[in-house]
Order: C-alpha cells, then sequence, then structure tokens
C-alpha cells in the first residue's frame, strides 16, 4: 500500500519537488514544430508547472524564455517579433533567444540599463517535429540514439493531445499490458486495408489474425518484466495453441515515455509532458520502418479526435467521452468510439487529477507499474545525493543506445524469444533509412 506522502512525491512536478527536481533532469518535450507556424510565431508554454513563451525570431533561431518581462511583469507571449528578438508590448523592451535585453527604447538616450538586464533563457531543439526544451540547471544530457530520433522527418510524425490528470497516470497506461484486451475491445475485426494509422486495426507481424482478435479471445497475458539502461522492457504472451504464441513487446523510456508497436511496419514513441501536478499532454513520434509516412492521412485522422490550437480533446468528461449505450452493447468494450486515445483518457482521468494511491490494490499484471514507481524513487533519491539519475547520459552513452525493440508478432512457443528479436532485426535491416544495429541484448 503506497503511503499519501509517496503519492505526492511521485506525482508533484513543480519547482522545489523531489518530482520536479528529476523531471527538470530531461529534455521535456513542450510543443510540437508546427505549432511555431507563421500564423502565431509566439506561442505561451505552461511546462513542470512554469511559465515560459516559445518563440521564433525573424532568422529562424527558437527561444524559450521566462514569460513574465524582467521589466513590469507582463505578459511576453503578447509580445511583438521583431528587430532580431521578442519585443514587450508594454514598454519596447527587446529580447533575444538567448534572453539577452537587447534595446530599452523608453529610456535615456545612451542609457546602458540594457546591458545589465537579461531575463531566463533554457537550450532547446528540435528532433523529429518535437521542440525539446532543458529547464533543469547544469548541462543538459544528451538524447539516445533511439529510432525516433536517428529516422529522417519523411519517416516520421509528431502529434499530441491533452489530458487532464496528472503525468503518472497517464503515463501508467501505456505500461499496462493487460489492459487492452478490455479497455480497447472491439467486438467486430476491422478491415486490415483501412488499418493504416490506427493502433490494433491491423493484424499482427506475421500473422493474418487481426489484433482485435487476438487481444479479445486472449485476455490474460503472461506478463515478463526486464529492467534495462533505458528502463524497463514488458513482454506479454497470449498462447494462441501448444504451437504458437503471440508476443508484444514494448518498453518504458524512462522517465516519462513508452515505446510500443502500432502496426508491423510502425511504432510511437510517447512523451507525457507535465503542464502541471494536474495536467499534462502526450506528444508522440510515429516512426515507419518501411515506406514514408502519410503525414496528411495521420494528421487528418487525429484533427477528427483534437482541436487546434491547444489540441484539446474533442471528446472529454464534459460530453461523457461520447459515451454511447448502444456502442457499448455491440461495437466496443467502452462505447467511447473507436479511438483508443479516447479510451485512454477516459481511464485516466476518471482516477482523479491526481490519483489518490493509498486506495489503490496492484494485481500481478500490475508488476511493470510497481517496477516503474521503484525505478522513479531511485532516481529522486540520485538526484537529491547528487548523483545522476538513470538516463542522464553523456554523449558517448546516448551514441550507443539505440532501439528499444518493440513488437506485436506471432512466434512459435517454443523458441519465441528468439524468433521475435529476429523479426525486429529484419526490419530494421531493410529500413530504407538505416535503423542502426540494437546495442547488446
Amino acid at each position: 500500500m503506497m503511503s499519501a506522502e509517496q503519492n505526492r512525491r511521485l506525482t508533484q512536478v513543480g519547482p522545489g519537488t523531489p518530482g520536479g527536481a528529476l523531471l527538470r533532469r530531461y529534455w521535456q518535450p513542450v510543443a510540437l514544430l508546427d505549432e511555431l507556424d507563421s500564423a502565431r510565431p509566439v506561442r505561451p508554454v505552461r511546462a513542470l508547472g512554469q511559465d515560459f513563451v516559445l518563440f521564433r525570431d525573424e532568422a529562424g533561431t527558437i527561444g524559450l524564455i521566462d514569460r513574465d518581462c524582467p521589466h513590469r511583469g507582463v505578459d511576453l507571449a503578447y509580445g511583438r517579433l521583431e528587430d532580431g528578438g521578442l519585443r514587450c508590448p508594454f514598454h519596447g523592451w527587446l529580447f533575444a533567444a538567448d534572453g539577452r535585453c537587447l534595446e530599452t527604447p523608453a529610456e535615456p538616450e545612451g542609457s546602458t540599463l540594457c546591458q545589465r538586464i537579461r531575463t531566463r533563457s533554457y537550450p532547446v531543439q528540435v528532433r523529429s517535429g518535437i521542440v525539446f526544451a532543458y529547464l533543469g540547471e547544469g548541462e543538459a544530457p544528451a538524447l539516445p540514439a533511439f529510432d525516433c530520433f536517428v529516422a529522417p522527418g519523411t519517416h516520421t510524425f509528431a502529434f499530441k493531445g491533452l489530458i487532464e490528470c496528472n503525468w503518472l497516470q497517464a503515463l501508467e497506461v501505456g505500461i499496462d499490458p493487460a489492459h487492452a484486451s478490455f479497455l480497447h475491445r472491439f467486438f467486430e475485426d476491422g478491415d486490415s486495408k483501412e488499418a493504416y494509422g490506427k493502433q490494433f486495426r491491423g493484424a499482427s507481424d506475421g500473422s493474418d489474425l487481426p489484433m482485435t482478435y487476438v487481444l479479445r479471445e486472449f485476455p490474460r497475458p503472461q506478463i515478463e518484466v526486464e529492467n534495462t539502461d533505458y528502463g524497463l522492457r514488458l513482454t506479454a504472451l497470449r498462447r494462441i495453441s501448444d504451437q504458437t504464441t503471440h508476443v508484444r513487446v514494448t518498453n518504458l523510456y524512462f522517465p516519462q515515455a513508452f515505446v510500443i508497436p502500432m502496426s508491423a511496419e510502425m511504432t510511437i514513441t510517447q512523451w507525457h509532458m507535465p503542464v502541471d501536478d494536474e495536467r499534462c499532454y502526450w506528444i508522440a513520434v510515429f516512426t515507419s520502418f518501411a515506406g514514408p509516412v502519410d503525414h496528411a492521412t495521420m494528421r487528418a485522422q487525429r484533427l477528427e479526435t483534437y482541436a487546434l490550437p491547444d489540441y484539446l480533446p474533442r471528446r472529454n468528461a464534459r460530453n461523457e467521452y461520447g459515451y454511447d449505450p448502444a456502442e457499448q452493447a455491440s461495437q466496443t468494450y467502452t462505447g467511447m468510439g473507436h479511438d483508443i486515445n479516447t479510451h485512454d483518457q477516459w481511464a485516466v482521468e476518471s482516477q482523479g487529477r491526481i490519483q489518490d494511491r493509498t486506495r489503490e490494490h496492484l494485481a500481478s499484471t500490475d508488476k511493470a507499474i510497481a517496477a516503474n514507481r521503484r525505478l522513479l524513487m531511485r532516481a529522486m533519491a540520485a538526484v537529491e545525493e547528487g548523483r545522476p539519475p538513470l538516463m542522464a547520459l553523456d554523449a558517448s552513452q546516448a551514441a550507443s543506445m539505440t532501439g528499444p525493440a518493440t513488437i506485436d508478432g506471432m512466434a512459435p512457443t517454443e523458441g519465441w524469444e528468439a524468433h521475435w528479436k529476429a523479426a525486429v532485426a529484419r526490419r530494421r535491416a531493410a529500413a530504407p533509412w538505416s535503423a542502426p544495429a540494437l546495442a547488446a541484448e
């Protein structure tokens, strides 16, 4: 049983909290690059309980600075992009992407005040269509050579959506292999020709059995959890027959992401970026090992369920997630449509803004949930003791960390482990963007 203090430690993300100190040791996916379009190249960003303004100056440099102007504290998210920086509309103070004050134009001629003024800026980098920011102190870690970062833009697609609950419960649904047989159960198997861009709607690797059938008819997976250098590897085995076993391998990318298969050709790497203690964004990169990603189709599919400009879910608690009792009786287990993000959103939001884990009773299928919480507790202790936490990588460590391997596939019951690894190796070797060889198992 978890104590209330342990639950606070795991869920709080603001400055001065153990969880906030830990998460500030990693790059945070604060926005999609698409959000900095010509219509609004200056955007407010709230992350880890702090407020920032993100902008791209006239030269194309992306900056992330504190949202309050250091002069009189007004909101720089309404600033003007001009003269090589972001200008405050109140008194015209101008700030560069690196936080330097370039001008204080209302001051007397010859004033050197701007030379003594600086607002805090934060390192940013763009990877696979996502703007990552480092919000902590000291040197930022290196990002691993994972597939989502190695593949070119033609073979990746990024999207996001808001979830109105704490980041940890949003992450935990993705490292729960048992829930898919229930929460994402469909009573009819769809046409695999219409499965592009949709999870659990196609066939598993090396089989013509639809994933909907596998999950529905085999709801008791054998779950194995393995500690790795990047977090956790989760294996869910569903024994189809004496000869055949379905193998689903997914991963926890510590501390905030999971890496899962979407189809035989595509994977999803999904972060859960805390807005504050009670809201988060899921931000995902879809990576193709075959042909280029159809960006237009992927985007159009997701805009059916998320509304711009803030990527708010169209189905939510205010409209009961689109719940339809007739659909629940005959089509889907939840009655909440066919988009699994809506299913997950309902599951984690219905636990409350911050789940009260003192009232939960973990079961044997929750072994990955428990393992991840232990990793988080150990990593927080490491930060408090001045030691580097898990995945705070230097450049050499990051370059050698590849993958991670993930698959939905059929395998012989005897020898399933060697079989799925060989299938992953074949897929990676055939990738047109030359996926790097996996690090040693």
